[in-house]
């Protein structure tokens, strides 16, 4: 099983209807609700099976010479169906009302899910994919749960009791129409698998397109940039017209299969009601029980068909339901100890104890290799080194963002493992290469380090930044919003923002990727003071390729293929040579940095 191919698995489960018992869990808090759904969608198909009887006695009136028995067949009638259309309404809004909430909890759980997982998770799944699967996906359930579900219960009862009361109405022509029942019944048995397969695939496609787009679109500037919008359009027309080719052989299928389905259901009628006009002819039958027979017939006929178009939805629902409990059984690589120990507010104390680790993605090239040193609180070491040597991967393992092939990290002599997640990285503060401005203020990007900061408390970590200024200066100050991914700012606002952020979060450990990388002289020099100053009560880990900036602290580690080749000060390590020697002399003699 381990070697099957994916994408045949995905479709051997689409197979599986059963897939909509998953969602049965999300609705059970609802019971209540669904009760009186239920009882709604009874009463609905009751009065459905009353209605033809109402309408015998109404044809077989009219032979009647009391008129004012004929009056009340047809106030019996009226009254029926405002009932039915009373039942109806309250079955409609009872029935969507638990769809929303079902598929509202739906997404939230995904979302709930996925936003806590891993960096390994999202290296297999795009994340425009899984996007795809909380819009797209569950709006196919919520289609299923507020609609098909409902009307392919009613139409279930309705052809269990109209096939009863066709019984009890003429046992000589129902008998007729159970001959016609196998003839329907192999089409949609035959057909309906190649439906569930097109089902699966189309959503696939989706989601695949989805992905496509969505990556573009978060990179439109880059994609401009390299005139790459003619490759990108054809890319994302590729996965468009493969979901279109998948939805056309899906549509196709359906089609076939609904007019076979109708054609034979209503060709049985048409010959079961010829053979009922032969027995009223012979006074058999009278008139009002044939047209009572032939509703009933009719109603057991539309039942069918219905059925018949709604096991396709179902289908389609049972593959969106599948690929969403895929994200909600995810296993997730980066787990939090069944029981956690207790932490308060970190002093700062790291340590990597022979640590070694490959990223899933690349698991022949070791980014750690055997790697080990301590921190002790308050100290600001700096992590230098070629692209690719370990720096960031540091900063990552001490986040647990991943965990360690082999060794130990610990905290304040507490291993990493044995700690909540949330619990320690609260005391810990970080600026990355990459500043993430989200679309919203910005008060409140700064604010995300603290959601409970006052406006003062983020104004007081801009003015550390050196943001203060350009932020005041603003159409709307701090108030401003700065669009998707910060677009509105320039690359020296989103970092000078995102290192206010850090310097907010008022926390004991510090990490510092390349944070000033794109400021310019005059900010950097700002901002390096701030990070001075803010370093000193706190531990701090500084990653950065400009040497300048870290040439003042306590320790630097020199790292080269996931390995520690040098330990020291600025001064030592450039006395000792080696590296960081050549590091310092490409750096300082290109004037990249000055001494």
């Amino acid at each position: 099983m381990a070697d099957q191919n994916p994408d045949t698995a995905e479709r051997e489960k689409s197979k599986r209807i059963s897939a909509l018992t998953a969602l049965w869990p999300f609705m059970r808090p609802y019971r209540g609700l669904l009760a009186l759904a239920v009882i709604a969608l009874t009463l609905t198909a009751a009065v459905s099976l009353v209605l033809p009887m109402a309408v015998r006695r109404v044809v077989d009136g009219f032979n009647s010479e009391e008129a004012g028995l004929l009056d009340q067949y047809f106030g019996a009638a009226l009254g029926i169906a405002a009932l039915l259309a009373i039942g109806t309404g309250l079955r409609y809004y009872l029935v969507t009302r638990l769809g929303e909430r079902v598929v509202a909890d739906i997404r939230k759980a995904v979302f709930d899910k996925t936003i806590g997982m891993s960096p390994a998770f999202f290296e297999k799944i795009q994340t425009g994919e899984v996007l795809s699967r909380i819009t797209t996906d569950t709006t196919l359930i919520l289609s299923v749960i507020s609609s098909s579900v409902s009307i392919a219960l009613r139409n279930l009862l309705i052809l269990m009791g109209g096939m009863a009361m066709m019984l009890l109405t003429s046992p000589k022509l129902t008998s007729l129409v159970l001959l016609i029942v196998p003839v329907v019944i192999v089409p949609i048995i035959v057909l309906g698998r190649r439906l569930r397969v097109l089902s699966r695939e189309n959503q696939d496609h989706i989601a695949a397109s989805s992905g496509n787009a969505s990556e573009a679109l978060l990179s439109v500037q880059t994609v401009q940039a390299f005139t790459h919008e003619g490759p990108s359009r054809r890319l994302f027309g590729d996965f468009t017209e493969k979901s279109f080719d998948a939805a056309r052989r899906r549509i196709g299928t359906r089609s076939v299969m609904t007019v076979i389905v109708i054609f034979l259901v209503f060709s049985g009628i048409v010959g079961v009601l010829w053979v009922g006009a032969r027995d009223v002819r012979a006074d058999v039958m009278t008139p009002g029980e044939l047209v009572q027979f032939v509703i009933y017939a009719i109603l057991v006929a539309g039942g069918v068909a219905a059925l018949s178009e709604i096991w396709g939805e179902l289908q389609r629902a049972a593959g969106a339901t599948e690929r969403l409990v895929e994200l909600l059984t995810a296993e997730e690589m980066v787990t939090d100890p069944a029981n956690p120990s207790p932490i308060g507010r970190l002093s700062g104390a790291v340590s990597f104890e022979n640590v070694t680790f490959h990223y899933p993605a690349r698991p022949s090239i070791a980014a750690l290799d055997g790697v080990s040193f301590d921190v002790n609180p308050g100290e600001t070491v700096a992590l230098v080194g070629p692209s690719g040597a370990g720096k960031t991967t540091i900063i990552q393992l001490l986040l647990r963002f991943y965990d360690p092939d082999a060794g130990t990290i610990k905290v304040d002599d507490t291993a990493l493992t044995n700690l909540a997640r949330a619990d320690f990285r609260k005391s810990i503060a970080l600026v990355p290469q990459d500043p993430v401005i989200f679309a919203t203020s910005a008060r409140e990007n700064i604010r995300f380090g603290r959601p409970e900061a006052t406006d003062a408390e983020v104004e007081a970590a801009a003015k550390a930044a050196a943001a203060h200024d350009f932020l005041t200066a603003l159409p709307d100050g701090y108030e401003s919003y700065v669009g998707e991914r910060g677009i509105m700012l320039s690359g020296g606002q989103k970092q000078r923002i995102a290192i206010a952020r850090a310097i907010l979060r008022d926390a004991p450990i510090l990490l510092l990727d390349e944070a000033t990388s794109a400021l310019d002289a005059e900010s950097e020099a700002a901002v390096q003071s701030a990070v001075e100053a803010l370093s000193k009560d706190r531990t701090t880990l500084v990653v950065a390729h400009r040497l300048a900036t870290v040439k003042k602290a306590d320790r630097i580690i020199v790292f080269e293929e996931g390995r520690i080749v040098a330990t020291g000060t600025h001064d030592a390590l450039v006395a000792e040579g080696g590296l960081y020697e050549r590091l310092a002399r490409l750096q300082f003699a290109t004037g990249l940095a000055a001494e």
